[in-house]
């Protein structure tokens, strides 16, 4: 898998749905890093996060559709924290999700296993299982006790979202907020360089005599 060169935000080791919106992210020099880049890549991811069995492979189809709720997510969680209206149709996706099947898994059993529970379905149905398991825990992030705590990462280009677990993190890791600490301490010192000199208030340089 397509690994994002930063540790989890803040929020994702709890709520698959943030770490899905985080599975692609803009990086320094314009580059982007996508976990969910090919079928295998998505694969690799849901498997990571325990929501399909082993031997599972997804097809293209398959990984559109794991994209296409990543990107609707997406949309609403930036409504979310910007206090716009999200669009119907990043909303339609969402709901699409949580209502194409089932959220509940089955109870099985096996002798490996004992009693235990799991979908078992063709692979289509396994993705959209896991799906339906996403998008439960967006609507219920969104619109919990912890949905005031959803925030940008405030280092550009940086396009994570994350839980503010105090007031004052403004950052998704300590990899964003040294490059941001690092951007502002070069401008300061710009700032005062000979070459850098502010207008003093009130300077009468450069104006027009009066007669």
């Amino acid at each position: 898998m397509a690994t994002i060169p930063l540790p989890p935000a803040p929020g994702a080791d709890d709520h698959v749905s943030l770490a899905l919106v985080n599975s692609t992210v803009s990086l320094p020099g314009g580059r982007r890093a996508d976990e969910l880049g090919s079928p295998e890549e998505a694969t690799d991811w849901l498997l990571g996060h325990g929501l399909v069995p082993e031997r599972t492979a997804l097809l293209a189809h398959c990984q559109n559709q794991l994209t296409g709720l990543r990107e609707s997510l997406r949309v609403v969680f930036a409504a979310h924290v910007e206090g716009d209206v999200p669009d119907p149709r990043a909303l339609d996706g969402v709901n699409r999700a949580l209502t194409t099947v089932p959220s509940t898994p089955l109870l099985r059993h096996d002798p490996r296993h004992g009693l235990h529970r799991a979908p078992e379905h063709p692979v289509t149905q396994l993705v959209e299982h896991a799906m339906a398991q996403i998008a439960e825990d967006a609507a219920t992030l969104l619109t919990g006790e912890s949905a005031g705590l959803i925030a940008h990462c405030a280092a550009q280009p940086c396009s994570r979202f994350m839980l503010r677990t105090h007031a004052r993190r403004h950052w998704c890791c300590t990899r964003c907020g040294d490059r941001v600490r690092a951007a502002r301490a070069y401008a300061r010192k710009q700032d005062r360089s000979p070459g850098a000199r502010p207008a003093r208030s009130g300077s009468t340089q450069g104006a027009v005599p009066e007669h």
